[in-house]
């Protein structure tokens, strides 16, 4: 128990070096303020053509197979060949099982293949198995993972489990990234969110990321202010430059503007680059290349 105690001490005192202490009414006012005088500015062919290239092309469904995975990953193949000015999308994101489908069919050497792993998406099994699953998906060709935290152990209190658990694996994944995706929805107020982003990157996180997309409410302007204000601070504090990847209902254009002018207001232009900056998205692939073409395009 003492040693329980040291712990937890341990982790409080890494959260007072910041101000949790966040007024939800004036983070929204402060998103509003932003997307009303910022956005507009941003709206321009160049920034929707680098928005396209930070997408983390993701396929997620009860329904999906080797066969829909492999023509998945052809589509990502012929985007090169089709449209040889744009930059293609930074990452494939599919279930551990189609890893090595998409390992086998990728063509594109720049495009990673990210995996969601841990017992995605509600993180509930032992973390034995999110070990194992994790190191699975590495092996059979993941290069990036995306992991969710123990929503449940973080709002009981319980920093040391969340935190050994993400330590556990980053250990895995070695030099590979891990996105470490706080469920924002479920974490209620922005106190909550700012001391979890916190956290995963005290605990490793190379990326910190909004949503499964399972729940609801998914991505909001306001929580990635937050993540990215947090992201910032830790920064400072550590000369850690750490990603972050808003995802789960950015349903069009305008949502993708938004996200580029926080992380862009927030956090500055040096992580105006997919190394540092993604969207996790089914849709926004196709709405974003109609929208640079100038006519409805559904390629993927």
């Amino acid at each position: 128990m003492e040693e329980q105690a040291r712990n937890q001490d341990k982790y409080e005192a890494a959260l007072a070096k910041y101000n949790t202490r966040i007024d939800d009414e004036q983070v929204a006012a402060k998103v509003a303020c932003l997307i009303e005088e910022k956005v507009a500015a941003n709206e321009t062919q160049e920034v929707k053509k680098f928005l396209f290239h930070c997408i983390d092309l993701t396929t997620l469904n009860t329904t999906d197979s080797d066969t829909s995975v492999m023509r998945f990953t052809q589509s990502v193949n012929r985007f090169e060949e089709e449209f040889p000015d744009m930059q293609n999308v930074a990452a494939i994101c599919v279930y551990p099982c189609f890893a090595e489908i998409v390992r086998d069919t990728l063509e594109v050497e720049e495009v990673e293949i990210a995996c969601v792993s841990g017992g995605f998406p509600s993180s509930q099994t032992f973390t034995e198995v999110k070990v194992a699953e994790t190191a699975m998906a590495l092996m059979e060709g993941a290069t990036e993972i995306d992991i969710v935290i123990p929503v449940g152990r973080f709002l009981s209190g319980d920093y040391e489990g969340m935190c050994d658990e993400i330590e556990e694996l980053k250990a895995t994944c070695k030099e590979h990234h891990l996105k470490v995706i706080l469920e924002t929805g479920a974490l209620k107020n922005a106190s909550n969110i700012k001391k979890a982003s916190l956290l995963a990157m005290y605990s490793g996180a190379d990326f910190i990321k909004t949503s499964t997309g399972k729940q609801q409410p998914a991505a909001t302007p306001e929580a990635a202010y937050v993540m990215c204000q947090a992201i910032k601070e830790y920064y400072a504090e550590t000369g850690r430059r750490v990603g972050f990847k808003p995802a789960g209902g950015i349903n069009c254009v305008q949502d993708a503007l938004v996200y580029y002018t926080i992380v862009k207001e927030v956090l500055g232009e040096e992580w105006l680059t997919n190394e540092y900056f993604r969207l996790g998205t089914s849709r926004l692939a196709n709405l974003l290349l109609s929208d640079i073409l100038g006519k409805e395009t559904k390629f993927f």
